[in-house]
């Protein structure tokens, strides 16, 4: 579990498909990133069990109520070039939107994967048209590294234009020393 000043970051657990299901069957959340929208408490269940499952995959609640309002996680597989690389992926539910909770869930996911587990650089990626993911990384402190055409995304059948981004250790350090002067 991780925690900021207005999250906590946990293990999804079985309980969180209600609150999956309210959240992910809105068009808005699911499609922009590349996977359909739910349509059941069954399906988001079965997301919980065989997706949202990784050792750094975290349901994004607030304090109050520790209820799952999003999902932030680092992937250690396929999306990375190096073994000491990781790739971030997240999603806050429409209502929390423009709150800053995203880049809140962000900075600590980062301090996360550069201090405790060690890793050297993190990539983030946005389709052409997702403004708010692409402001989110933005005021995260991504860099932009490359953009890529006729990218498959497979859970649409569809092909989109992705822009992907980067954080190296060296990065992160320096935000860090801009942030406590």
């Amino acid at each position: 579990m991780l925690e900021t000043e207005r999250l906590i970051l946990r293990n999804w657990e079985e309980s969180d498909a209600e609150s999956l299901y309210e959240y992910a069957k809105d068009s808005e959340i699911g499609p922009a990133a590349g996977w359909p929208a739910h349509k059941s408490e069954a399906e988001s269940l079965d997301t919980i069990k065989n997706v949202l499952c990784g050792k750094e995959a975290y349901a994004v609640c607030l304090k109050e109520d520790n209820k799952a309002i999003g999902a932030i996680e680092l992937m250690f597989k396929d999306h990375v070039y190096k073994d000491d690389e990781c790739e971030l992926g997240f999603w806050v539910a429409r209502p929390f939107w423009g709150k800053g909770l995203i880049p809140e869930a962000s900075r600590e996911i980062l301090r996360h994967a550069f201090e405790d587990l060690g890793v050297s650089k993190v990539w983030c990626g946005y389709y052409d048209g997702n403004e708010k993911s692409k402001r989110a990384q933005e005021k995260i402190g991504f860099k932009y590294h490359h953009t890529k055409e006729n990218v498959d995304v497979p859970l649409l059948g569809e092909k989109r234009t992705e822009h992907v981004n980067c954080m190296t250790k060296k990065d992160w350090d320096a935000i860090c020393n801009t942030t406590k002067k």
